[in-house]
C-alpha cells in the first residue's frame, strides 16, 4: 500500500460556470505542464448514455467519446474517471493529475468515490492525494445562483433526466467544499460583489481567495499564482476529507458578525422540536437564507438526529442516523473516536447527545426573527414535563421525510435531500 507522502497528488476544480472551471483547471495545468495531466468528462449528454473525456498533458490532447451502459453519473466515475486515475498514476511521466469536473459535479461526491469504491481491489486513496479543491467562483451570477431555486436540468447541465437538484444546492456545496476560491470577473455593482465574498467568507472561511481574470490576449500577463494559492491554503484545510452525518458544522472560524447584511446565525439548544410546530416554522431556514446545515431532534422521534440541509429555495430533511444516547454500550464503541469525544465534550446526564445544532447563513432574513421562530418550535415546560410517552403520540409530518438507512455516499444524500426538498411558494 503506497503511503500518503508517496501518493500523486491531485487537485480537483469544481465550479458551477464551465467556461470558468476550464480557465481555471488549465491554469493550474500550466503551473507545471510537463508532468501534469488535466481530465476532464464532459457530461452534457451523459442522459443519452454519452460522456466526452479529454485528457491534455505535455502538448498532446486526447478527446474520447464514451458510451456507457447506463447514462449516470455514477457510471462516469466507476466506470471511466477512478479506473482512469489509476493509470494515470502509474504513468512514470505523470506527476499530478488535475480534474476538471463538469458543473453537475459536486467535489464532495467525487472525494467519497475516491475514498470508498475500490478499482482492482483497492480505493484510489492508495495511489491518489487530494492536494487541494479549487472552486472557481463566477463575481457577476454567484450570489443568485447561490439563493435561487432553479433546477440543474432547467439550466441544462442536469446529471440526468431526474436529476432534481439545485442549482443553487451545488453552487453552494461546491464553495463550502473548497480549500481555496478562484473568483473570475466583476459583480455588475460593488454592494453585490461585497454581499458576495462575504456570503463565501462564512461557507468556506479557511479558503484563501484570489480574484483573477484570464486574458487570452494575453496570456503571460494574467496567469494565475496557483503555486501562491495553494501555499495560502492551511494545515488543517479538508483537503477531500468527507463529513459524516455527525460531523462538525463549522470548519475554520466564520465571521460571527453581520457584514453587508450577510449574517451567520448559530442555534442550539436542550429541549426536543415539536414536530407539527417544526414543520410550519422550517419555512424560516429558507426566506432570506443562503445555507442552513445541521441535526436537529424531533420529540416524536427520539432515538435519531434528523439532518436538516438548505441552498437557496429548496430544503431537504434526511435521516441523520441514531444519536449515542439511544445505542447499547457495544454499539456505541464501534462509533468512532472522534464522534465519542465531540459527544463527551456536550454529554447531558438526562439527554445525552441529543441536542438542536443549526448553523444558517442569512443574507436577506433577520437573525434574531430565524432564532424567535424556531424557539417558538420547542417544547414548552408542560410538554416537556409530559415526557418521552405522550411525545410518541404527537403527530410526525417528518416521519417520512427520509430514507431509511441512509447511504453514505453523498450522491445519494444530495438525491435524498433533493427529492424531499421543500421550495418557496
Amino acid at each position: 500500500m503506497e503511503t500518503e507522502s508517496s501518493a500523486m497528488p491531485l487537485v480537483m476544480v469544481a465550479g458551477i460556470r464551465a467556461d470558468q472551471v476550464a480557465s481555471t483547471a488549465e491554469a493550474v495545468r500550466c503551473s507545471d505542464p510537463a508532468g501534469t495531466a488535466l481530465v476532464h468528462h464532459d457530461l452534457r449528454e451523459v442522459a443519452q448514455g454519452v460522456v466526452r473525456r479529454l485528457i491534455r498533458r505535455g502538448g498532446t490532447e486526447q478527446v474520447e467519446v464514451l458510451e456507457l451502459a447506463h447514462g449516470c453519473v455514477s457510471c462516469t466515475l466507476r466506470e471511466d474517471l477512478l479506473p482512469l486515475l489509476r493509470r494515470l498514476t502509474a504513468a512514470p511521466e505523470v506527476t499530478r493529475v488535475v480534474v476538471q469536473l463538469d458543473p453537475a459535479l459536486e467535489p464532495e461526491t467525487i472525494c467519497w468515490a475516491l475514498q470508498h469504491v475500490e478499482v482492482d481491489g483497492r480505493p484510489l486513496t492508495t495511489d491518489v492525494r487530494v492536494e487541494a479543491v479549487i472552486t472557481a467562483v463566477d463575481a457577476a451570477t454567484w450570489l443568485a445562483d447561490a439563493t435561487g431555486e432553479e433546477e440543474l436540468v432547467e439550466r441544462g447541465i442536469g446529471g440526468s433526466p431526474d436529476d432534481e437538484r439545485t442549482v443553487a444546492q451545488v453552487a453552494v456545496g461546491q464553495v463550502e467544499f473548497a480549500d481555496a476560491v478562484v473568483l473570475l470577473g466583476e459583480a455588475d455593482d460593488r454592494w453585490t460583489q461585497v454581499r458576495t465574498e462575504a456570503v463565501i467568507a462564512r461557507l468556506s472561511p479557511a479558503a484563501p481567495r484570489v480574484r483573477w481574470e484570464p486574458d487570452p490576449r494575453v496570456p503571460s500577463e494574467s496567469r494565475l499564482d496557483v503555486p501562491g494559492l495553494l501555499a495560502r491554503i492551511p494545515g488543517g484545510a479538508r483537503r477531500g476529507e468527507v463529513d459524516g452525518p455527525y460531523g462538525p458544522l463549522l470548519r475554520g472560524q466564520p465571521p460571527l458578525d453581520t457584514d453587508a447584511g450577510v449574517s451567520t446565525v448559530l442555534f442550539e439548544e436542550r429541549r426536543p422540536f415539536h414536530p407539527e410546530r417544526l414543520h410550519e416554522a422550517i419555512d424560516v431556514l429558507l426566506d432570506g437564507v443562503v445555507r442552513t446545515r445541521g441535526r436537529v431532534w424531533v420529540a416524536s422521534q427520539p432515538d435519531v438526529a434528523l439532518q436538516v440541509e438548505s441552498a437557496g429555495g429548496g430544503l431537504g430533511v434526511a435521516h441523520g442516523g441514531p444519536w449515542l444516547a439511544s445505542l447499547a454500550p457495544e454499539q456505541c464503541a464501534e462509533v468512532s473516536a472522534e464522534r465519542q469525544v465531540r459527544a463527551s465534550l456536550n454529554w447531558d446526564d438526562y439527554y445525552g447527545d441529543r441536542v438542536q445544532e443549526l448553523v444558517v447563513i442569512a443574507h436577506e432574513a433577520d437573525p434574531q426573527h430565524i432564532v424567535r421562530t424556531l424557539r417558538r418550535a420547542l417544547l414548552t415546560d408542560d410538554e416537556l414535563a409530559a415526557g418521552e410517552q405522550a411525545w410518541a403520540h404527537y403527530a410526525d409530518p417528518f416521519g417520512e421525510w427520509h430514507t431509511d438507512p441512509c447511504g453514505d455516499d453523498p450522491a445519494e444524500r444530495s438525491a435524498d435531500a433533493a427529492g424531499e426538498r421543500r421550495n418557496r411558494s
